[in-house]
């Protein structure tokens, strides 16, 4: 049996990881600013990410929710405290586009409604609903299409509230993502995300804060959301969650009422999981990981903006896109194959710089020293 083909592959095997650097089958080191899609939050093998795992895979990995699982309990408390939202409830499960499908389908559950506001160049996941408020013909199914979803421009405050003029009381949610990851790290103005605040309150609508790639302390705040001042209803989340073990959740405002068999999932929560997730909150706050990446991501966003062939520098913190002129398409590649250093894109031309939480500022300088390189070069 094959691999189905869905993937473009760099011809590269990483076998070894340690903090932000990996190494290949033949022992060659590469310098990780990409965390593939800003996954690795504390860094690869943090010494007590592993302890913590390992420990809790001694003991038992999985159960499902139908008994008490008391680190479900923990990593709400610690999120809470963490997040700076101590009366939400959690819900957890397994993804990002999970998380989105979930806060949705709360929405709607909520307030019986079902429309829902996105954006332009949105990225909210792959599952039914999920990728019906993703901004990307290509990968909607014909099933997954449908007209409950209305596209309207990003940071545009006319539309939206012409929006709600026309039809207010039939949006069931507006989602929308802090800072766009794969739309090309576009951020949300604060303008703009009070103004959904303001909209959401006035028609009854539900918030949806998609903190899934700009969440988790990625921005200097835990989730980008934050940066305006306001409280979003429901928040999802997941990539640096869980350092890289699969694990997803949703914060969920004290408006939302459960019940028994609202919402479900059979991985989700498990102890290993939510050891993980743990783990990461740990380091997150014993390294104080929010405080050095809004210090380190100013410096690497200062220093960039020296570039002259650098068209546009885009994002907060540790969430960084930089634009770059058509001729110059080739940097993103030729970092990879000659400097050994990963980082992402956003097309066109968009590279994307997601690290480790944890990076220094000496990281940071290799990088720059490396693309001072490739532009020259260029």
């Amino acid at each position: 049996m094959d691999l189905f083909n869905v993937y473009p592959i760099n011809p590269i095997n990483i076998v070894r990881a340690k903090g932000s650097s990996v190494w290949d089958a033949a022992g060659t080191e590469y310098l990780d600013l990409y965390g593939g899609h800003a996954v690795i939050s504390i860094g690869h093998s943090h010494p007590h990410y592993v302890e913590t795992l390992t420990k809790q895979l001694n003991q038992i990995g999985f159960y499902s929710n139908s008994v008490e699982i008391p680190l479900q309990k923990q990593l709400a408390r610690q999120l809470g405290e963490m997040s700076g939202k101590d009366d939400y409830a959690l819900f957890l499960c397994n993804s990002g586009a999970e998380a989105n499908e979930n806060a949705l389908k709360l929405a709607s559950f909520h307030n019986g409604r079902k429309k829902i506001i996105a954006f332009t160049k949105a990225f909210h996941g792959r599952t039914s609903l999920a990728v019906a408020a993703t901004d990307n013909p290509a990968i909607v199914a014909p099933v997954n299409q449908t007209d409950n979803v209305v596209f309207l421009p990003f940071n545009d405050e006319e539309a939206l509230t012409r929006a709600f003029q026309d039809f207010g009381d039939e949006i069931s949610a507006v989602i929308i993502e802090g800072i766009q990851g794969v739309g090309g790290i576009r951020e949300a103005s604060v303008s703009f995300l009070r103004l959904i605040r303001s909209l959401c309150d006035q028609y009854g609508t539900v918030f949806i804060a998609d903190a899934v790639q700009c969440g988790y302390g990625r921005t200097g705040d835990f989730y980008s959301q934050d940066y305006a001042g306001v409280d979003a209803d429901i928040y999802s989340m997941a990539k640096g969650m869980g350092n890289g073990f699969p694990i997803g959740a949703i914060s969920i405002s004290p408006k939302f009422k459960a019940s028994f068999g609202m919402l479900g999932t059979t991985f989700g929560g498990n102890h290993l999981a939510c050891a993980a997730a743990i783990a990461v909150l740990d380091v997150m706050k014993q390294e104080n990981l929010l405080g050095n990446t809004q210090n380190v991501g100013n410096y690497l966003i200062t220093e960039l903006k020296k570039f002259d062939k650098v068209e546009e520098v885009r994002g907060r913190g540790l969430m960084i896109g930089m634009v770059l002129p058509d001729e110059l398409s080739n940097v993103k590649k030729d970092l990879l194959l000659k400097n050994r250093i990963f980082t992402g894109e956003a097309k066109p031309n968009i590279i994307r710089i997601l690290p480790a939480l944890n990076i220094t500022k000496d990281i940071a300088d290799i990088f720059l020293t490396a693309l001072d390189e490739r532009l020259k070069a260029s």
